[in-house]
């Protein structure tokens, strides 16, 4: 199935949160704040909510949020399922881990869906590598830089003032100026923002 490229403001709205999809727009003109109910002509209808719809729009929150397609939402999970420990947590720190999701985080990327297109055009480097799998797991001591031929564009000249005003998790630590940052450690489940609860997919994925 092809990425979805349609207004992403009904998503925010099919899953009555923020997901921060528009990046810089979701806090100036959220479509939200201003209309919450679902999308669809049928969006008035009430019905008792199942078990299974429950843990299906909680996947699809994490899916939505983090970017990622199905096939690549269902190999984390199983990758998560095969480490000792929660997997609901561990799922949420491998998506958490993602390249592009540690460069939105950085400061480098207004969204994820932009971090995301940064890595895939080469404009990211890790250890001196570009790296141009947004999937990539990050891990600790990994050196997360924008590549010293891009610095000069106009976008990365602006992105270095909006990153000075972001505030970033413990597990990053970013030097705006230099387009820079370190991996301190791998994210623990009490500096991720992300209000999922990670029992419904698990449970949706045990099925």
């Amino acid at each position: 199935m092809a990425r979805y490229t349609g207004p992403v403001c009904r998503i925010c709205r099919r899953e009555s949160v923020k997901l921060f999809l528009k990046g810089e727009k979701c806090f100036t003109k959220c479509t939200l704040e201003k209309r919450s109910s679902p999308p669809g002509m049928h969006q008035q209808r009430r019905r008792k909510v199942s078990d299974f719809a429950l843990q299906l729009r909680e996947k699809q929150k994490a899916r939505r949020m983090y970017g990622v397609l199905e096939r690549q939402m269902k190999n984390t999970f199983d990758r998560a399922a095969e480490v000792t420990g929660a997997t609901g947590e561990t799922l949420l720190i491998n998506l958490e881990s993602r390249l592009d999701n540690a460069v939105y985080r950085a400061g480098f990327a207004k969204s994820r869906a932009q971090a995301r297109q940064l890595v895939n055009h080469g404009h990211i480097t890790v250890n001196g590598r570009v790296s141009s799998t947004p999937s990539h797991e990050v891990a600790a001591g990994d050196q997360i830089a924008v590549k010293e031929s891009s610095r000069a564009s106009n976008y990365f000249k602006e992105v270095a003032g909006w990153a000075k005003t972001q505030t970033r998790p413990g597990w990053l630590e970013v030097d705006p100026d230099a387009y820079t940052a370190k991996v301190l450690a791998r994210p623990t489940r009490d500096q991720i923002e992300a209000q999922i609860n990670t029992q419904l997919v698990v449970e949706h994925y045990s099925r």
